[in-house]
């Protein structure tokens, strides 16, 4: 398959109502820990992929990025250096090469106070902008300023909102809190996408994590996000394993399609191929796709771009000739 072809495979649209919270569904998830340890070994050595099928998978790779600057320090020029790297991912040469066009990635991520610098930075381009709410990174702020976040990150021009989840509800089971939570963040999106953050580094199991990634669905998440990128551990393989096949068992089961978004961690290439395989085989082709699948991981474009470029040229670039900014 060529790149081009690759890139026109036909895609699966999220398409998430919810359904009522069903707690005998949630109570029968159990995780067999060696098991998922046993199947995510195999991920990264035996499914690789050489020459120009690296380099169409690393092609999809970026364009599932959600280009993200979530930083005390961010500013609006920041920003804008963002938007032109989200805009313009690979440099001309590189593009002329693969004789493609309109490569960029699949959306931008801001704070909610810079939303609206980013969309006039992106104006005029087909990408959406995100914004992280509902008290980002923690989720301990009163409801109602959480909920108002949301609606406010939505009036100045957000098309998707990352919001976080209290994670007292998840460690403390008390999945009907944690369902009314999501509910009512999703009512404040209104048609906006939903990613729901579970901050699965806190969760101590993988139990946990299933449970919470089927009440999030049941609540009506967009997408299932594992982290925030600010816990010591973020995204990994097996927790992944488990929202997605949690994910697909929900999707089975009631007719609708719910996205998937690893973040924080992934910073290599060859570990976003581990993903996108991952994806492929549990969901399939149709879910490779930056309507279905994200990755949050900023840190990721640059060492795509290497790769990308060492597959034409044969020689690996420094960092400095794919910034990020």
């Amino acid at each position: 398959m060529s790149v081009i072809s690759f890139a026109r495979e036909r895609r699966q649209e999220v398409s998430n109502p919810g359904i009522p919270l069903d707690l005998e569904w949630i109570h029968r998830l159990r995780v067999n820990r060696s098991a998922v340890d046993r199947r995510c070994s195999t991920l990264p050595g035996r499914r690789s992929v050489k020459k120009e099928w690296q380099t169409a998978w690393l092609l999809r790779a970026l364009t599932c990025i959600d280009l993200t600057t979530l930083d005390g320090a961010d500013t609006s020029g920041n920003v804008h250096r963002l938007c032109a790297k989200a805009r313009n991912p690979l440099r001309q040469d590189i593009v002329e090469r693969l004789e493609m066009a309109d490569i960029t990635v699949g959306a931008v991520c801001v704070y909610p106070a810079l939303v609206e610098r980013a969309v006039k930075a992106l104006e005029g381009s087909r990408i959406p902008v995100a914004s992280v709410a509902a008290g980002f990174p923690d989720g301990l702020t009163p409801m109602a300023t959480r909920v108002d976040e949301v609606r406010r990150a939505l009036e100045a021009g957000a098309a998707e909102i990352d919001i976080v989840v209290r994670r007292e509800w998840i460690l403390t089971a008390n999945w009907e809190a944690l369902h009314e939570e999501i509910q009512a963040f999703r009512e404040a999106a209104g048609s906006a996408h939903l990613k729901v953050i579970l901050g699965t580094g806190n969760l101590g199991t993988l139990t946990h994590v299933a449970r919470a990634s089927l009440v999030a669905m049941m609540a009506g998440a967009d997408f299932i996000k594992t982290s925030t990128g600010k816990e010591s551990v973020n995204a990994t393989l097996p927790v992944s394993l488990v929202m997605v096949r949690t994910l697909r068992d929900y999707c089975r089961q009631t007719g609708n399609v719910v996205g998937f978004k690893p973040a924080g961690g992934i910073r290599k290439a060859k570990d976003s191929l581990a993903y996108l395989s991952l994806i492929r085989e549990e969901l399939g082709s149709r879910w490779v796709h930056n309507h279905c699948f994200r990755f949050g991981a900023s840190g990721l474009l640059g060492d795509i771009c290497r790769q990308i470029e060492h597959s034409l040229t044969g020689r690996y670039a420094s960092g400095r000739h794919h910034p990020m900014s």
